[in-house]
């Protein structure tokens, strides 16, 4: 029996060994696994904490809590080691969180083994928080506490941050004094955090727009604008040039009639008659440019805007001008430009007599394809010619449509081949209420026998006929030449001007003809010829001599003439 005992003992002694082996080895298996444990419940609460106020909140323990049920502690190595291979995890929560205040970016600590205490896992030494500080060494407001210590005073609450539910005060006990008078602020529901208001908006910016007519007035009247916006309305019959920044007319023929209106800006600087524009230094011929001053409305004319209308809208605005008129009540002008002439410079030279003028009424240029250069005489010939019946169509709008009731016409230069030619077919066509005013005709680059034939027949629907000539000009000089030495309308030969009946003649040499066109004198442009112009459309004033004391009259074999004095 003893040895049937004996028997059954040694087994059971294996046994127990073999359960207290196992059981030790669990041990080492749950400490192992604990911070595993700790770290998946410390990354379920981060986006709680991450609602939390900007200072960490640490609970106290609970008093008479029932301690925990003793176990043999694993060793320390064992511990340390499994501590160190958490922290060396990037995705586990070390001893001090990354978390933000109020956007300073400044690390806080969190509770000491938040996470693993909850999990139940056994609580660390204090020497192991000491080794986890001096590694991480952040700036900490609230000093990390060992579990089971005294809980640190939590702080009085502030307004929340971000949007996040203030804490929960602590309860105030009896002997603690009354807490002083706060600011009150909307306290939100706890169980709902409030989102952080969304940012503002960017400004949208507008595409820039073409100025309005309010603009535009605002412009004229603005005391820091130093310049003032002259309307004129054009006609042409040249062809589009394609340009991405503005409506470009060149020099080809368009062969059909284009309407529009420009805005061109005068200098208050201005001096009459000049058209101050940007200095350019080019090669000549080649109108290569070496150097170009840039456009500034205070000192040049320049063009605002330019836009193409339809008959109706350019009538609808000529009528709206007409009706603002005083000076010039219900007049228009028409200006036919002459040889070597673009078309911005047709409608700058348009706006300049207008300025010059004082003309309150509507000034429209027509101009037609010339080349803009001294060597296309003869395609400018072929030009004038092909225009006619365009500007026929032109000046019967004007006449019959724009609702003026007096009319002048002005031409330069080739022009005058143009304007005569067109006023042979429009005689019968003029209606009852308009009266052509006053016809002036500068410097004619036209056969003086074809001048005579047609002068004489517009002189009789025509309240005045006026004919600039002068002696020293160069452009008609060479027109000359290229006809065979044969002297134009506008020229004086050695014999006298050209004097018709009907037709007031004026040597207007010692004065030239700038004012109205472009480098056809030799002399400085001087603004007498404008002041006769003025008082001429203005008054319609006639014989010339009653409307300037520099116009003296002229006795010669052929009939009398004016002609105007030099002056210093």
């Amino acid at each position: 029996m003893i040895w049937v005992a004996e028997g059954w003992r040694r087994p059971a002694r294996r046994t127990g060994l073999g359960l207290t082996i196992l059981a030790a080895c669990g041990l080492l298996v749950a400490c192992s696994e604990a911070p595993k444990i700790g770290k998946a419940v410390d990354q379920e609460q981060r986006p709680v904490a991450q609602q939390s106020p900007p200072f960490p909140t640490v609970q106290p323990p609970e008093a008479n809590a029932p301690a925990a049920p003793e176990a043999a502690p694993p060793p320390e190595d064992a511990q340390r080691d499994a501590y160190k291979k958490d922290e060396a995890s990037p995705d586990s929560g070390s001893m001090f969180e990354q978390e933000t205040n109020g956007g300073s970016g400044r690390k806080i600590p969190s509770v000491i083994g938040e996470g693993r205490i909850g999990a139940g896992a056994p609580s660390p030494s204090a020497e192991e928080p000491k080794e986890s500080e001096s590694a991480a060494a952040p700036p900490t407001e609230v000093e990390p506490k060992a579990v089971g210590a005294a809980p640190p005073p939590l702080p009085e609450p502030s307004e929340p941050s971000g949007g996040a539910a203030p804490p929960e005060p602590p309860a105030a006990s009896a002997e603690a004094p009354a807490p002083k008078p706060r600011a009150s602020y909307a306290q939100p529901a706890p169980s709902a955090a409030m989102p952080p208001p969304p940012p503002a908006p960017a400004p949208v910016l507008q595409p820039p727009v073409a100025p309005t007519a309010a603009a535009r007035a605002a412009i004229e009247s603005d005391p820091s604008k130093k310049f003032k916006v002259v309307p004129v309305f054009y006609g042409t019959d040249r062809a589009i040039e394609p340009d991405p920044a503005r409506l470009q007319f060149g020099s080809e023929r368009g062969h059909k009639l284009q309407l529009g209106r420009a805005l061109i800006s005068v200098p208050l600087s201005h001096k009459v008659p000049h058209i101050e524009r940007p200095t350019v230094y080019e090669i000549p011929y080649f109108k290569y440019k070496i150097y170009e001053e840039k456009e500034d409305p205070n000192k040049h004319f320049t063009l605002q805007e330019i836009k193409s209308l339809t008959e109706e809208q350019m009538l609808a605005l000529v009528k709206e001008q007409l009706a603002k008129s005083s000076t010039f009540k219900d007049h228009a002008f028409v200006f036919v430009h002459g040889f070597n002439t673009s078309f911005d410079c047709a409608l700058y030279r348009t706006a300049q007599i207008t300025y010059d003028l004082g003309f309150d009424g509507v000034p429209f240029v027509y101009s037609w394809p010339s080349g803009g250069k001294v060597a296309s005489y003869t395609y400018d010939r072929g030009s004038v010619e092909q225009a006619e019946p365009r500007l026929a169509e032109f000046l019967t709008m004007v006449i019959q449509k724009s609702g003026a009731k007096s009319i002048s016409l002005i031409a330069h230069s080739m022009g005058n081949e143009l304007l005569l030619r067109v006023l042979e077919r429009l005689k019968p066509k003029i209606p009852s209420g308009v009266v052509i005013s006053q016809v002036i005709l500068a410097a004619p680059d036209v056969d003086r026998d074809k001048f005579n034939i047609i002068a004489r027949e517009i002189s009789s629907f025509a309240k005045g006929v006026t004919l600039y000539a002068a002696s020293n000009d160069r452009a008609l000089g060479y027109s000359a030449r290229f006809w065979g030495g044969v002297p134009r309308a506008g020229d004086i030969p050695k014999d006298g001007p050209l004097i018709i009946p009907g037709v007031d003649t004026i040597d207007v040499t010692a004065v030239s003809t700038d004012a109205l066109g472009l480098n056809h004198s030799g002399y400085a442009e001087n603004p007498a010829l404008l002041d006769d112009v003025k008082a001429l459309v203005s008054l319609g004033i006639r014989p010339p001599d009653k409307r300037l004391k520099s116009i003296l009259a002229v006795e010669s074999a052929a009939g009398t003439f004016w002609r105007f004095q030099a002056t210093n």
